[in-house]
């Protein structure tokens, strides 16, 4: 189980969450131990939007750094995005798909 598995469930159940992630992947936006506000998706994350997700197996609060259309798959007719997930010190931890983005956060208090 990892550290953001609950709170995922909980996103995907369409219930906002709280919580207060450790680490300094994303000061000064957030500082760890911050109490953090994660809304579930209500559209497709832009450039800039801080959120939950998944890449590569690994579950991050960080940055989406970049969005890229795809074409079609041939099982689906419609081009779909995929989204650059980066820490705020530059370190890009990948590329991921909308249906591993959980969540976006709304609030970030002391």
């Amino acid at each position: 189980m990892s550290w953001a598995d609950n709170y995922i469930a909980k996103l995907q159940s369409g219930v906002a969450v709280q919580f207060r992630p450790r680490g300094n992947s994303m000061t000064p936006h957030i500082k760890s131990g911050a109490l953090v506000s994660v809304e579930p998706l209500a559209a497709p994350p832009a450039s800039g939007d801080i959120v939950l997700c998944r890449v590569a197996g690994n579950q991050y609060l960080h940055f989406v750094s970049a969005v890229r259309s795809v074409p079609p798959s041939k099982d689906d007719d419609k081009p779909r995005q995929q989204f650059q997930i980066s820490n705020a010190h530059g370190r890009v931890n990948g590329w991921t798909g909308l249906d591993k983005i959980y969540g976006k956060v709304v609030g970030v208090s002391e």
